[in-house]
Protein backbone atom coordinates (compact mmCIF):
# COMPACT_ATOMS: atom_id res chain seq x y z
CA UNK A 1 0.00 0.00 0.00
CA UNK A 2 0.79 3.95 -1.04
CA UNK A 3 -1.58 5.66 -0.54
CA UNK A 4 -5.05 3.77 -0.45
CA UNK A 5 -8.89 5.37 -0.44
CA UNK A 6 -11.95 3.94 1.19
CA UNK A 7 -14.97 5.90 -0.20
CA UNK A 8 -17.98 5.11 2.24
CA UNK A 9 -20.62 7.33 -0.61
CA UNK A 10 -19.91 9.56 -3.24
CA UNK A 11 -21.88 12.83 -2.31
CA UNK A 12 -23.77 15.04 -5.14
CA UNK A 13 -22.68 18.65 -4.73
CA UNK A 14 -22.74 21.69 -6.69
CA UNK A 15 -18.94 23.46 -7.25
CA UNK A 16 -17.74 22.20 -3.85
CA UNK A 17 -14.62 24.10 -1.82
CA UNK A 18 -11.94 22.13 -0.59
CA UNK A 19 -10.95 23.06 2.72
CA UNK A 20 -7.93 21.95 4.22
CA UNK A 21 -7.55 21.10 7.67
CA UNK A 22 -4.56 18.70 8.83
CA UNK A 23 -1.59 18.92 11.70
CA UNK A 24 0.82 22.09 11.17
CA UNK A 25 1.79 24.87 13.24
CA UNK A 26 -0.11 25.38 16.33
CA UNK A 27 -2.79 22.96 14.78
CA UNK A 28 -4.69 25.95 13.06
CA UNK A 29 -6.07 24.01 10.34
CA UNK A 30 -7.27 20.91 12.31
CA UNK A 31 -8.77 23.43 14.76
CA UNK A 32 -10.84 24.95 11.88
CA UNK A 33 -11.63 21.92 9.89
CA UNK A 34 -12.52 20.26 13.30
CA UNK A 35 -15.30 22.80 14.24
CA UNK A 36 -16.57 23.49 10.76
CA UNK A 37 -17.10 19.22 10.80
CA UNK A 38 -18.63 19.37 14.31
CA UNK A 39 -21.08 22.72 13.81
CA UNK A 40 -22.01 22.06 10.02
CA UNK A 41 -22.83 17.97 10.72
CA UNK A 42 -20.57 17.17 8.37
CA UNK A 43 -20.89 13.83 6.92
CA UNK A 44 -18.01 11.45 6.60
CA UNK A 45 -17.71 10.27 3.40
CA UNK A 46 -13.74 8.56 2.34
CA UNK A 47 -11.10 7.63 3.90
CA UNK A 48 -7.01 7.91 3.17
CA UNK A 49 -4.02 5.93 4.77
CA UNK A 50 -0.73 5.81 3.54
CA UNK A 51 2.35 4.21 4.42
CA UNK A 52 3.96 7.18 4.31
CA UNK A 53 1.40 8.13 7.81
CA UNK A 54 3.00 7.45 11.29
CA UNK A 55 4.33 3.88 11.76
CA UNK A 56 2.23 3.15 14.85
CA UNK A 57 -0.86 2.80 16.28
CA UNK A 58 -2.26 3.97 19.39
CA UNK A 59 -4.49 1.71 22.08
CA UNK A 60 -7.51 3.19 23.92
CA UNK A 61 -8.73 2.07 27.19
CA UNK A 62 -11.05 -0.40 25.86
CA UNK A 63 -7.83 -2.10 24.03
CA UNK A 64 -8.76 -0.69 20.74
CA UNK A 65 -6.45 0.57 18.21
CA UNK A 66 -6.63 3.95 16.20
CA UNK A 67 -4.53 4.74 12.97
CA UNK A 68 -2.86 7.60 11.23
CA UNK A 69 -5.41 8.59 8.94
CA UNK A 70 -7.01 11.28 6.97
CA UNK A 71 -10.39 11.81 6.37
CA UNK A 72 -12.96 13.88 3.97
CA UNK A 73 -16.18 14.93 4.84
CA UNK A 74 -19.16 16.55 2.60
CA UNK A 75 -21.37 19.91 3.76
CA UNK A 76 -24.15 20.69 1.46
CA UNK A 77 -24.48 24.83 1.66
CA UNK A 78 -28.11 25.66 3.20
CA UNK A 79 -28.51 29.02 2.77
CA UNK A 80 -28.16 31.55 0.05
CA UNK A 81 -24.41 32.13 -1.09
CA UNK A 82 -23.48 29.23 1.40
CA UNK A 83 -20.73 27.04 -0.71
CA UNK A 84 -20.72 23.27 -0.64
CA UNK A 85 -17.42 21.84 1.72
CA UNK A 86 -14.92 19.13 1.21
CA UNK A 87 -13.59 19.18 3.94
CA UNK A 88 -9.80 16.92 4.76
CA UNK A 89 -9.20 16.25 8.40
CA UNK A 90 -7.21 14.00 9.95
CA UNK A 91 -3.95 13.19 12.87
CA UNK A 92 -1.07 13.25 10.45
CA UNK A 93 0.62 14.45 7.06
CA UNK A 94 2.41 12.40 5.48
CA UNK A 95 6.71 12.15 6.33
CA UNK A 96 7.96 11.45 3.11
CA UNK A 97 7.93 14.15 0.23
CA UNK A 98 7.01 11.23 -2.22
CA UNK A 99 3.80 10.64 0.78
CA UNK A 100 2.76 14.71 0.44
CA UNK A 101 2.88 14.36 -3.59
CA UNK A 102 0.31 11.06 -3.46
CA UNK A 103 -1.42 12.23 -1.16
CA UNK A 104 -2.24 15.21 -2.50
CA UNK A 105 -2.56 14.24 -5.90
CA UNK A 106 -5.53 11.47 -4.02
CA UNK A 107 -7.49 14.16 -2.54
CA UNK A 108 -7.47 16.65 -5.66
CA UNK A 109 -8.63 13.66 -7.84
CA UNK A 110 -11.28 12.73 -5.73
CA UNK A 111 -12.37 16.84 -5.22
CA UNK A 112 -11.84 17.32 -8.65
CA UNK A 113 -14.14 14.71 -9.20
CA UNK A 114 -16.35 15.72 -7.41
CA UNK A 115 -16.84 19.21 -9.18
CA UNK A 116 -14.31 21.18 -6.99
CA UNK A 117 -12.43 24.10 -8.44
CA UNK A 118 -11.14 25.64 -5.96
CA UNK A 119 -9.05 24.75 -2.86
CA UNK A 120 -8.89 26.73 0.89
CA UNK A 121 -5.57 25.49 2.44
CA UNK A 122 -5.29 26.79 6.19
CA UNK A 123 -2.12 27.03 8.83
CA UNK A 124 -0.21 28.51 11.26
CA UNK A 125 2.66 30.94 10.73
CA UNK A 126 5.11 30.63 13.43
CA UNK A 127 6.33 33.73 15.55
CA UNK A 128 8.09 33.94 18.48
CA UNK A 129 6.13 35.99 20.71
CA UNK A 130 2.36 35.80 21.87
CA UNK A 131 0.00 38.35 19.68
CA UNK A 132 -3.46 39.41 21.76
CA UNK A 133 -5.02 39.73 17.98
CA UNK A 134 -3.08 36.96 15.60
CA UNK A 135 -2.53 38.83 12.01
CA UNK A 136 -3.37 36.85 9.06
CA UNK A 137 -1.06 35.85 6.35
CA UNK A 138 -1.78 34.36 2.49
CA UNK A 139 -0.35 33.49 -0.84
CA UNK A 140 -3.24 32.62 -3.95
CA UNK A 141 -3.30 30.87 -7.33
CA UNK A 142 -3.60 33.98 -8.97
CA UNK A 143 -4.30 37.68 -8.85
CA UNK A 144 -7.87 37.54 -8.57
CA UNK A 145 -7.82 35.12 -5.59
CA UNK A 146 -5.66 36.99 -3.63
CA UNK A 147 -7.03 40.00 -3.68
CA UNK A 148 -10.28 38.42 -2.32
CA UNK A 149 -8.24 37.45 0.77
CA UNK A 150 -5.88 40.81 0.57
CA UNK A 151 -9.32 42.75 1.06
CA UNK A 152 -10.70 40.61 4.20
CA UNK A 153 -7.39 42.05 6.11
CA UNK A 154 -4.75 39.20 5.47
CA UNK A 155 -1.22 40.08 4.04
CA UNK A 156 0.95 38.69 1.65
CA UNK A 157 3.45 36.18 3.20
CA UNK A 158 6.77 35.68 1.79
CA UNK A 159 8.97 32.56 2.10
CA UNK A 160 7.96 28.85 1.81
CA UNK A 161 5.00 27.28 3.00
CA UNK A 162 6.09 24.06 3.67
CA UNK A 163 3.95 20.93 3.27
CA UNK A 164 0.06 19.97 2.16
CA UNK A 165 -0.90 23.51 2.90
CA UNK A 166 1.57 24.59 -0.21
CA UNK A 167 1.40 21.72 -2.29
CA UNK A 168 -2.87 21.87 -2.59
CA UNK A 169 -2.68 25.19 -4.13
CA UNK A 170 0.28 24.67 -6.08
CA UNK A 171 -0.79 21.08 -7.06
CA UNK A 172 -4.52 22.42 -7.89
CA UNK A 173 -3.58 25.29 -10.16
CA UNK A 174 -1.48 22.51 -12.37
CA UNK A 175 -4.88 21.12 -13.07
CA UNK A 176 -6.98 24.61 -13.74
CA UNK A 177 -8.12 24.96 -10.20
CA UNK A 178 -7.85 28.12 -8.09
CA UNK A 179 -6.58 28.83 -4.61
CA UNK A 180 -5.45 30.06 -1.55
CA UNK A 181 -3.69 29.42 1.73
CA UNK A 182 -4.54 31.37 4.61
CA UNK A 183 -1.72 31.74 7.97
CA UNK A 184 -2.70 32.72 11.06
CA UNK A 185 0.20 33.89 13.25
CA UNK A 186 0.88 31.85 16.24
CA UNK A 187 4.05 30.56 18.94
CA UNK A 188 3.06 26.88 17.40
CA UNK A 189 3.69 25.00 20.45
CA UNK A 190 -0.05 24.54 21.78
CA UNK A 191 -3.40 23.93 19.65
CA UNK A 192 -3.96 27.59 19.05
CA UNK A 193 -7.69 28.29 19.12
CA UNK A 194 -7.22 32.66 18.89
CA UNK A 195 -5.09 32.05 15.33
CA UNK A 196 -8.15 29.73 14.37
CA UNK A 197 -10.97 31.60 15.28
CA UNK A 198 -9.26 34.44 12.86
CA UNK A 199 -8.52 32.70 9.77
CA UNK A 200 -12.18 30.84 10.49
CA UNK A 201 -13.73 34.11 10.54
CA UNK A 202 -12.31 35.25 7.09
CA UNK A 203 -13.12 31.44 5.71
CA UNK A 204 -16.74 31.84 7.02
CA UNK A 205 -16.76 35.00 5.05
CA UNK A 206 -15.76 33.97 1.86
CA UNK A 207 -18.01 30.76 1.83
CA UNK A 208 -20.99 32.60 3.08
CA UNK A 209 -20.79 29.93 5.90
CA UNK A 210 -22.26 30.83 9.37
CA UNK A 211 -20.67 28.94 11.94
CA UNK A 212 -20.86 29.79 15.64
CA UNK A 213 -17.65 30.06 17.10
CA UNK A 214 -18.61 30.21 20.83
CA UNK A 215 -17.42 26.40 20.62
CA UNK A 216 -14.05 26.71 18.72
CA UNK A 217 -12.30 25.86 22.55
CA UNK A 218 -13.74 22.57 22.84
CA UNK A 219 -12.28 21.80 19.27
CA UNK A 220 -9.23 23.29 20.26
CA UNK A 221 -9.09 20.46 23.43
CA UNK A 222 -10.28 17.86 21.11
CA UNK A 223 -7.16 18.17 18.94
CA UNK A 224 -5.14 18.50 21.64
CA UNK A 225 -6.21 14.95 23.10
CA UNK A 226 -6.03 13.76 19.65
CA UNK A 227 -2.87 14.74 18.86
CA UNK A 228 -0.85 13.97 22.22
CA UNK A 229 -1.96 10.53 21.66
CA UNK A 230 0.16 10.48 18.70
CA UNK A 231 2.66 12.07 20.25
CA UNK A 232 2.64 15.32 18.96
CA UNK A 233 0.97 18.84 20.42
CA UNK A 234 2.58 17.49 23.97
CA UNK A 235 5.31 18.42 26.50
CA UNK A 236 7.09 14.64 26.60
CA UNK A 237 10.15 13.39 25.04
CA UNK A 238 8.33 11.24 22.13
CA UNK A 239 6.03 14.22 21.63
CA UNK A 240 9.22 16.62 21.14
CA UNK A 241 11.32 13.68 18.95
CA UNK A 242 8.18 13.73 16.70
CA UNK A 243 7.72 17.40 16.60
CA UNK A 244 11.82 17.58 15.40
CA UNK A 245 11.20 14.66 12.96
CA UNK A 246 8.20 16.16 11.54
CA UNK A 247 9.04 19.70 11.43
CA UNK A 248 9.69 19.85 7.23
CA UNK A 249 6.11 19.58 6.31
CA UNK A 250 4.63 21.85 9.25
CA UNK A 251 2.58 25.22 8.66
Amino acid sequence: MVCSVRTHEKPVLSDPVLIEGLPGIGFVANISALHLIHELEARLFAEIRSSSFQDFAVTTKEGKTRFPVNELYYHKGQGSGERDLIILYGNTQSLTTFGQYELCGRVLDIAESLGCRYVVTLGGLRVDKTVDVPGLYCAASDLETLNEVLNRGAKIVGGQIFGVAGLLVGLGRLRGMKGSCLLGETPGFYPDAKAAREVLAVVCEMLGLTVDQGRLDVAAEATRSILESFGLGGGTQVGERKRRESRHWLI
